[in-house]
């Protein structure tokens, strides 16, 4: 699992030292395949029982093929999941975990363990919480039952009780080495032109689920839209009327995310191959985009408005753009 080495090294440490802690916070940014890691835990916990002078395996080791099987299924009585749930018949999530789910998996608890010697609780994620919701889970966690592991996704572990926080040990999962993830995507996707993947790396800011999601979304296209304006300075506007058109309605808010997923790694790339005397200027530039996308997203996030002005950032960055940029 590209990115979890370190966490799966912690793990395996603590686990084969029979010191494992009873509650684990996996923490970083969405995309890093924190839940995934969680569901490999959990499956090698039930498979494997005690630690101690366990002898030193790897996550991926298969353990009772029995209750892996189970596993498998989605049936190990001994992996309980808390996440937002469909409103009533609907596709669409509810807006946090509630209450009585969490209260639902307390009563659980109270239960002697029917298979294996370990029970393992997910919440993907602990930041979906009602606020009833994480005070009950922080009474379980003050008094955890014997023999449970509770592992936590967090996607913002600030937004969280400083007292969930410091009750579990913290495992951070850092965006990927750039050079690192360049050659999975390229070992994952061959077919793509080592332009494209570079684009792609560059955008998802080391973030592999991100890569993975940006496959299929003209990065390398739009990237090189978005490097015209920086370099023209687009003194008619028109590439900036082009983008703003592209990227606004609800219809297109993906491109957007893509257009702001991408100016982070270009205006880095720029800084890179510009002088020194022009670096200020680039990250001035890359402030103001930040302080556009934030307001958007506190307003009315008016798609045509937010691209024009991202076109703006980067068209004050072409040569004397200062005089022909409007």
């Amino acid at each position: 699992m590209i990115g979890h080495q370190d966490a799966e090294k912690a793990f395996l440490e603590a686990w084969q030292g029979g010191r494992l802690h009873h509650a684990w916070l996996l923490a970083g940014p969405q995309g890093m395949g924190k839940g995934a890691f969680a569901e490999h835990v959990a499956r090698f916990l039930v498979t494997h029982g005690r630690g101690g002078d366990a002898q030193a395996v790897g996550l991926d080791d298969a353990g009772d093929e029995a209750a892996g099987r189970l596993v498998d299924a989605g049936n190990h009585p001994e992996i309980l999941r808390l996440a937002r749930q469909p409103k009533d018949k609907a596709k669409e999530l509810a807006r946090n975990i509630t209450i009585e789910q969490v209260r639902q998996m307390i009563r659980r608890l109270h239960l002697s363990l029917s298979l294996g010697e370990w029970r393992v609780i997910i919440v993907d994620a602990v930041d979906d919480l009602e606020t009833d919701g994480a005070n009950a889970l922080l009474k379980t966690l003050e008094e955890p039952p014997a023999k449970t592991l509770f592992l936590l996704v967090s996607h913002s572990p600030g937004r969280l009780l400083p007292t969930i926080r410091s009750r579990c040990r913290t495992l951070r999962f850092q965006p990927v080495q750039h050079d690192v993830m360049t050659a999975w995507l390229h070992e994952l996707r061959p077919m793509l032109e080592m332009a494209e993947v570079r684009a792609i790396v560059a955008a998802s800011g080391g973030v592999p689920g991100k890569a993975l999601a940006l496959i299929d979304s003209d990065v390398a296209v739009m990237e090189k839209k978005l490097l015209a304006i920086a370099t023209s300075g687009d003194p008619e506007n028109r590439l900036r009327e082009a983008l703003a058109r592209e990227v606004g309605g609800t219809s297109n808010r993906a491109r957007l995310e893509l257009v702001i997923d991408i100016v982070p790694g270009l205006l880095a790339r720029l800084a890179r191959e510009r002088p020194v005397a022009e670096i200020a200027p680039i990250l001035a530039q890359w402030d103001r985009v930040q302080r556009t996308v934030r307001d958007a997203i506190r307003g009315s996030y008016d798609g045509a408005m937010v691209g024009f002005e991202i076109g703006n950032c980067l068209a004050e960055l072409a040569p004397r753009a200062g005089q022909t940029a409007r």
